[in-house]
């Protein structure tokens, strides 16, 4: 035994960490190993690092930083994937790990269950609440399409619009399935809410749309990216993504979910022909009802006069009173004024039998002071005023002298005086 020993070769270290490298790489040059993805985490350098384990087993594996963009699945704990690439050893932890080169889900239930998992977490941050749904205008003048330009869906949902109500349509084209797609999609959505852009206008709904496919091939719509960017959306968006049984999380997001992309042209626009006959309904509706009512309302008046005095009766006996009227007053007023007239000469006979003229003709006078007021008594005769007599025949001015205070030479001068004036003083 002692012998055998002595004759095995002596590795340092490292040569021993070299020849296993060689074997295992050797060996396993090209593996697929399929397991749970734990302990996921991105270094800065781009690396990828994680592990993969099933019931009792653990494996390491890393993925560079040139593999790790081109890979079709986006690592995350959970996960269930097959990852293929070599099998290679680490010497400084003495550990062997596998070198991916791509990966891809491990069946269908594994693709679901991350579904549902992220649909709950999505769920919960109420990206899906009813509250969010915008309303989807009847009949938009601009629609943005986020698709692939090649293939029937885009020509589909042209097809459909022209059929039914050709709008203006804005393409912006898109990868739908792959590595890059769900980036693009995102990107898309957010665009066309910065329009208008130049002399593009800002679209008024958007359709975002693929055909059908497997669920691998519609993960591009359950990628977190595009669904909040359609959740975000200030433009309503209409989802119509595969066939009608497929469902994505892009379909809880958006304002309306259609079964398939025609479908969404069908709900983004009304048929012009239906439109224009309900409008042409609704006019002769309008029509019918105005006529009704103008109906109504003759009869209703017709109605209404029956209760209403024959104006041209009422106008006629009126005429009639109002010609007896003046007739009458044709014959009572030369009458009244008449009787006036003989009245105003009684009253002026009267009043000129009181006037003071009628007794000056009987050979009275009527004497005046200096302001012009009859003089009454003898009392208000002052020396030297001068009054005026009236007769009948005229009036003169004399001056009053009242024979007591006057000297005799004043007595002289004011009888000459008076005598001159016609003084009877």
């Amino acid at each position: 035994m002692t012998n055998k020993i002595e004759k095995l070769p002596t590795f340092s270290v490292s040569e021993l960490s070299s020849a296993l490298k060689k074997t295992v790489e050797s060996s396993f040059s090209f593996v697929r190993v399929r397991g749970e993805i734990s302990g996921f985490k991105q270094a800065s350098s781009g690396h990828m690092y994680l592990a993969l384990k099933d019931e009792s087993a653990v494996i390491d594996a890393i993925c560079w930083r040139g593999m790790a963009g081109k890979l079709s699945v986006k690592p995350e704990d959970g996960l269930e994937v097959i990852c293929t690439g070599r099998l290679t050893t680490y010497p400084n932890r003495s550990k062997y790990q596998i070198i991916i080169e791509s990966m891809e889900f491990a069946g269908e239930g594994a693709l679901l269950k991350m579904l549902e998992d992220r649909r709950k977490k999505l769920a919960a941050e109420g990206l899906f609440d009813i509250s969010r749904k915008k309303k989807i205008p009847f009949l938009p003048d601009v629609i943005g399409v986020v698709t692939s330009p090649t293939g029937a869906v885009f020509k589909d949902i042209l097809h459909r619009l022209f059929d039914r109500f050709p709008r203006r349509v804005i393409l912006y084209p898109v990868l739908v399935q792959g590595e890059k797609a769900a980036e693009q999609i995102a990107e898309a959505v957010k665009h066309f809410n910065n329009f208008p852009i130049n002399d593009i206008p800002k679209p008024d709904v958007l359709i975002v749309a693929r055909g059908g496919g497997s669920l691998e091939d519609l993960w591009a719509f359950n990628e977190e990216i595009v669904v909040r960017a359609v959740a975000d959306s200030k433009i309503p968006v209409i989802s119509a993504v595969g066939h009608e049984t497929d469902t994505t999380l892009v379909d809880y997001a958006s304002d309306l979910r259609a079964p398939t992309p025609t479908g969404a042209a069908e709900k983004a626009v009304p048929v012009r022909i239906e439109l224009l006959a309900h409008v042409s309904s609704r006019d002769s509706r309008l029509i019918n009802g105005i006529r009704r009512l103008f109906d109504e309302n003759q009869i209703r008046l017709t109605g209404m006069s029956r209760g209403i005095p024959n104006l041209e009766r009422l106008i006629g006996n009126s005429s009639q009173r109002l010609d007896d009227w003046t007739e009458r007053l044709e014959n009572t007023f030369p009458n009244y004024v008449e009787r006036k007239e003989t009245d105003i000469k009684q009253l002026a006979e009267l009043l000129e039998s009181y006037s003071f003229k009628k007794i000056l003709n009987r050979g009275f006078s009527l004497v005046k002071d200096t302001k012009g007021n009859p003089v009454t008594t003898a009392s208000k005769a002052v020396t030297g005023d001068k009054w005026q007599v009236e007769f009948k025949d005229g009036a003169v001015n004399v001056l009053v002298n009242d024979g007591k205070h006057a000297p005799k030479k004043q007595a002289k001068r004011n009888k000459k005086t008076d005598e001159r004036q016609g003084s009877l003083f």
